[in-house]
């Protein structure tokens, strides 16, 4: 074990501070707040998020305990990667029960980046985008980027900020939206339970709860199609992420800086002239 992995692990202030944290949302537990046809879900992992930027304006959290952190959230993710592996073995048969729509349905997390990217360039982001919007920003893309291009990367910037993000606002964000869709809109049940499946657990269980309250016949069913797409999109994410999505989103921002960058050099040579 190198020196540098050994003040990761007797950082003893940092695990004290995580345990904590772990424990105290832990007891305040899961609650659910209905608000019309929808509902917002309040997780710990919500909980934890806070109070753990609260905690680093505090004297308790040091810049020795930041920058360790750092490293410490790249090999959980890895821990976490490792388990969708596992989980995906034993659910192949149900995967493949499921068929061929569960696959294309991955094909909508990617179409985001055609609206979200340059949307971001045109808000004025520059490589903080590529990681904000080649994907919808959970742990396998979180590692993805920081493997990539380091957590203090632009990128690794972009990817934490929405990864943040949708741990405090997604899960309330689809658990509205999957009610009110669900019961304004003629698409059936089952088509809404396959997009819940996210990659995210706290975002499919949060927008999955509005389905089965409206369709209590059909609980069992919409978990099921709900379950396997999570599950085939957290295991196929990755991958469509390394192999297109990442790709993609900077061929893209490429071609459109690259535009924009040949405009801002004919303006000054006007100018100049």
């Amino acid at each position: 074990m190198t020196q540098q992995a050994a003040q990761l692990w007797k950082d003893w202030r940092l695990h004290l501070l995580v345990f904590g944290i772990v424990m105290f949302t832990e007891i305040i537990g899961t609650h659910e707040i209905p608000i019309g046809a929808g509902v917002i879900l309040l997780l710990p992992m919500l909980y934890a998020v806070i109070i753990g930027i609260a905690l680093f304006f505090t004297p308790l959290v040091k810049q020795k305990q930041s920058i360790h952190a750092e490293s410490l959230v790249f090999i959980s993710v890895t821990l976490l990667i490792a388990k969708f592996g596992v989980q995906a073995g034993t659910a192949l048969p149900q995967l493949i029960e499921a068929g061929w729509a569960l696959v294309f349905q991955e094909i909508g997390n990617l179409g985001t980046i055609l609206i979200a990217l340059p949307l971001a360039i045109l808000l004025g982001l520059k490589r903080e985008s590529v990681g904000m919007t080649h994907s919808i920003g959970r742990e396998a893309n979180l590692a993805l980027i920081t493997d990539k291009y380091g957590l203090s990367s632009p990128e690794g910037r972009g990817v934490m900020a929405m990864y943040i993000f949708g741990t405090v606002f997604g899960s309330i964000f689809l658990g509205l939206a999957s009610g009110f869709l669900a019961t304004i809109t003629p698409l059936h049940p089952y088509s809404f339970a396959m997009a819940t499946g996210i990659g995210s657990g706290s975002m499919a269980a949060a927008s999955l709860g509005p389905l089965v309250a409206a369709h209590p016949n059909m609980a069992e069913t919409l978990t099921a199609f709900s379950g396997a797409s999570n599950l085939l999109t957290s295991v196929t994410g990755l991958y469509a992420s390394i192999f297109i999505g990442l790709p993609l989103t900077e061929k893209l921002y490429e071609i459109m800086t690259r535009d924009k960058s040949n405009k801002n050099k004919i303006g000054k040579k006007s100018k100049a002239v």
